[in-house]
């Protein structure tokens, strides 16, 4: 059986809210879950170090966000796999195709993720995005601009 996440994550990787901002932001995405069922898989997450938050499999191809090339999913690869050894202290990387210095955090994945201190997620969420006043409202609840990921593993 696979495993399906609704995750909000803040834009920036290292920033992390206070508890009461967590808590409100969480009570404020409980209430657009259709149902108890989904309500019960949400949590706040916070982490001492960044994290990948990665879509799972639904992950197809990365851009560069300068000049819209195709980045190589092993170049992609390696590059996580290396600051991730270092535990995330920089998502600063150089982009093959235009040799330009971008973050980890930036470029443009086909099939939304990201990388953060902070998480707010969904199991089995039984919706599918959240719409763009949604994510509106839930950033202005947690004092942060927000992305969203549906993640599938």
């Amino acid at each position: 059986m696979s495993d399906n996440y609704l995750t909000v994550i803040p834009t920036d990787p290292y920033w992390r809210p206070g508890k009461d901002a967590a808590d409100r932001a969480a009570a404020a995405l409980s209430r657009m879950l259709p149902d108890d069922d989904a309500r019960r898989g949400l949590e706040a997450k916070w982490h001492d170090n960044v994290e990948v938050v990665w879509c799972g499999s639904s992950l197809e191809r990365v851009f560069c966000p300068h000049c819209g090339a195709d980045c190589a999913l092993d170049w992609w690869a390696e590059a996580v796999a290396h600051r991730y050894d270092e535990g995330f202290p920089t998502l600063v990387v150089t982009v093959p195709c235009c040799d330009v210095a971008t973050s980890l955090n930036e470029l443009v994945y086909d099939w939304p993720m990201g990388f953060a201190q902070f998480r707010i997620e969904v199991l089995y969420p039984n919706r599918s995005w959240l719409t763009d006043e949604e994510l509106a409202t839930l950033a202005a609840v947690l004092g942060h601009p927000l992305r969203q990921i549906l993640i599938h593993i």
